[in-house]
């Protein structure tokens, strides 16, 4: 009998899944990847998920892929074992991840304080993803810190806070989704207790592995940095044996965006970018009068810090625009009614990080940081101006 390639394909589909349906709900360890996890930060966690019957999720404030991807993924995996979870945002999240599974239930504490500081008080257990300090997500990092209950950090950024019970912190792992992925995968070793193991036979594993691959993809730019190692392959192959579109996944997270966006970054390149080729730079600045101009909405931003690397030469770029002060951030303000979001990319040896933290009290990665600066534009520009001399590698 002949079989179509369509069906063939659709049958190869269905019997790697059966295989890793098998290895995932025997307690096995993936044998392809390696042991990411010391034994006591394994049954550290495991021991943290088994006492706890309500757990909370929070991420940092202005959630990008890696944030709602982690967040969620874990959710869907804590809700497999029975546990009852909610996850909680400073902030809202952009219209281009809202599609991700069971994001529309994510509580906005920016809009639902009350339901979620009832959810904070009545919770065993708070997993903190893809954040390192409490400061990273607003007056909600002080209501935080007054829980007795039990923390669990999973973070992949430099310099953690000590706040939780368990930190989970591995700042060379390119996104915290990658993480999550190890530590879903190895908690169900056969050497670990029994009682916290996951039935993801019967739970939507493709959920949890199409959230897993939007973080990994949007927090390494569609693969195009911190993404050179064959594991990383490993784990997306995986992840697409599970069901994950990436193609779908890549057409609703960077091709949804709006028309007034995609006029927002021509007149970012032609009208507010400034180049300092002696020092490889670029500078773009917006105000909130510019970013009303193009009926600005969350998530429009997205991205505009990455335009100026595409030019020859350019190894370092520099975002910032203008916001108001929310609720969440007036301890953290001064008084201040403006906050200047600040972004800063570059490539190969080139870090950033040390500008932002040194600058402007922020921090990351090396070639992907940020921080924040409470005061007027004019201000925070002239500060970057002042200094970026310092630290960005002049021209040979």
């Amino acid at each position: 009998m002949q079989i179509s390639a369509q069906n063939y394909k659709k049958n190869l589909i269905y019997a790697k899944k059966v295989v890793l349906l098998q290895r995932i709900s025997s307690k096995t360890t993936m044998t392809t990847l390696t042991s990411f996890f010391s034994d006591a930060e394994l049954r550290t966690a495991q021991e943290l998920i088994n006492q706890s019957n309500n757990v909370v999720i929070l991420t940092h404030m202005s959630p990008d892929g890696d944030a709602m991807g982690s967040s969620l993924a874990m959710r869907h995996f804590l809700e497999s074992l029975g546990k009852r979870v909610s996850v909680i945002v400073p902030n809202p999240f952009p219209d281009f991840l809202a599609w991700l599974p069971k994001a529309d239930e994510d509580i906005i504490y920016e809009k639902q304080r009350d339901e979620a500081d009832a959810l904070l008080h009545q919770a065993d257990l708070v997993i903190c993803t893809d954040f390192n300090d409490p400061k990273r997500i607003g007056s909600l990092g002080d209501k935080l810190l007054t829980l007795s209950c039990k923390k669990m950090m999973i973070d992949h950024h430099l310099h953690p806070a000590s706040f939780p019970d368990l930190t989970i912190s591995y700042p060379t792992c390119p996104s915290t989704c990658e993480l999550v992925y190890h530590l879903i995968c190895e908690l169900q070793r056969s050497d670990l207790p029994s009682t916290g193991v996951a039935d993801l036979q019967r739970s939507d594993l493709t959920n949890i592995a199409t959230c897993i691959y939007t973080g990994m993809m949007t927090d390494t730019g569609n693969f195009s940095f911190n993404s050179n190692y064959p594991e990383m392959y490993q784990i997306v192959s995986e992840l697409v044996t599970l069901g994950v579109n990436k193609d779908a996944i890549y057409n609703r997270v960077f091709n949804a965006y709006s028309a007034d966006r995609m006029r927002l970054m021509g007149y970012c390149l032609y009208s507010k970018m400034k180049i300092f080729p002696e020092h490889h730079t670029a500078l773009i600045y917006l105000s909130r009068k510019e970013l009303y101009r193009f009926n600005f909405q969350s998530g429009d931003a997205e991205g505009i810090v990455n335009l100026p690397l595409q030019i020859k030469d350019i190894h370092y770029s520099c975002f910032m625009r203008e916001d108001k002060v929310n609720p969440t951030e007036l301890a953290l303000a001064g008084g201040s009614k403006t906050k200047i979001k600040i972004s800063l990319r570059s490539q190969g040896d080139r870090p950033v990080n040390v500008f932002a933290k040194d600058i402007f009290g922020g921090g990351g990665h090396a070639n992907a940081s940020g921080g924040e600066y409470y005061g007027p534009l004019p201000e925070a520009v002239q500060r970057f101006l002042d200094n970026y001399k310092n630290y960005f590698t002049p021209r040979l």
